[in-house]
């Protein structure tokens, strides 16, 4: 039996550098676009000699998935999705000191030549459904937040033709519609799968987490792979703190490092403002740090880093929120 190709890539937002195997080589690399094209003009290279192809890819959050799901889809090829740690303790033990997207390729080539290969579980089709749905509500959301702009601006313009204002009304309601209705299906697609259903009720039983929250959060969150820890949730969240320091000529003020899904950051925002305000936990733990001199800001921000942490807690454990677990204010 022929041993099986052997492929990494290395992906970001826009690309994706593959590194090959092959015979009398030592190595074959391409770059392709991250689209669903370029993931089919490498299905179709990957599938010419009819071999066995084992990928191994980087968690990357939301850069992976769909490239992941067109490969785990593609005859003879199997897929696995590498914890980023992993791959990292890998390079630096290899002592790799040149870092670009070719070289972190053939990195992650002599890792699957290494290390055991553990086949990908591809997210269900609930998950998948539920992310999608979540993504159109957002997507319809923003646009119904700016039609609102737009009818206050027409209201205090007589200038304006009445008609301006009904065709902004007419598609406000046709939004406010569309919302309802995916919101309906979405938490039909939570009922028929008991993890998302008990995911779902976790995330709700916190004070600030309503079910348009919920829907947002689960829908970012379900797809991840279960390995990841809650600081990389954190990463991927684009909320960890980012320091900017160079000898004695740099030093500016820590940030977030917002490189991440925006998405999962943006739906955690209205839910740690409310919960400042009616989770009794939360909110000492937000007063504590504007006592210790942060800006409402960073605190805030700290308070959505330490609610995911809660969730990831909440989902691994299969509990609801605890207050005394995210901040034990009477000590």
């Amino acid at each position: 039996m022929k041993k099986p190709v052997l492929v990494a890539i290395d992906v970001s937002a826009r690309t994706f550098v593959v590194a090959e195997e092959v015979p009398g080589r030592v190595v074959y690399e391409a770059e392709y676009p991250n689209t669903a094209p370029g993931h089919r003009k490498l299905c179709r290279r990957l599938t010419k000699t009819g071999r066995l192809v084992r990928v191994c890819l980087e968690a990357t959050g939301i850069y992976h998935l769909d490239l992941a799901l067109a490969l785990d889809g593609t005859r003879n090829v199997e897929v696995m999705v590498a914890n980023p740690r992993a791959t990292k303790d890998f390079a630096r033990a290899q002592m790799q000191r040149t870092k670009t997207d070719k070289t972190d390729a053939r990195s992650l080539l002599e890792f699957v030549r290494r290390m055991p290969f553990v086949a990908w579980l591809a997210p269900s089709p609930e998950i998948l459904a539920l992310r999608a749905i979540s993504r159109r509500i957002t997507a319809l959301t923003v646009t119904s937040s700016q039609d609102r702009n737009r009818r206050h601006a027409v209201a205090h313009c007589r200038e304006l033709p009445e008609v301006l204002d009904q065709e902004i009304e007419a598609h406000l309601a046709f939004l406010e519609d569309s919302i309802e209705r995916l919101a309906g299906e979405a938490v039909k697609i939570i009922n028929r799968d008991r993890w998302l259903r008990k995911a779902f009720g976790h995330l709700v039983s916190v004070r600030g987490i309503a079910q348009a929250s919920a829907i947002a959060i689960l829908g970012e969150l379900a797809p991840l792979p279960p390995d990841m820890s809650p600081r990389q949730w954190v990463a991927h969240a684009g909320i960890d703190p980012r320091h900017f320091e160079s000898g004695t000529s740099v030093n500016k003020p820590t940030r977030i490092s917002r490189t991440g899904n925006r998405r999962l950051r943006a739906a955690l925002y209205m839910p740690a403002l409310v919960a400042i305000r009616h989770e009794p936990a939360v909110k000492a733990f937000y007063e504590k740090l504007i006592a210790k001199g942060k800006k409402p800001m960073q605190a805030i921000v700290a308070v959505m880093r330490k609610l995911l942490h809660a969730i990831w807690g909440m989902l691994h454990h299969d509990r609801d929120f605890q207050g005394e677990k995210f901040y034990n204010f009477s000590s």
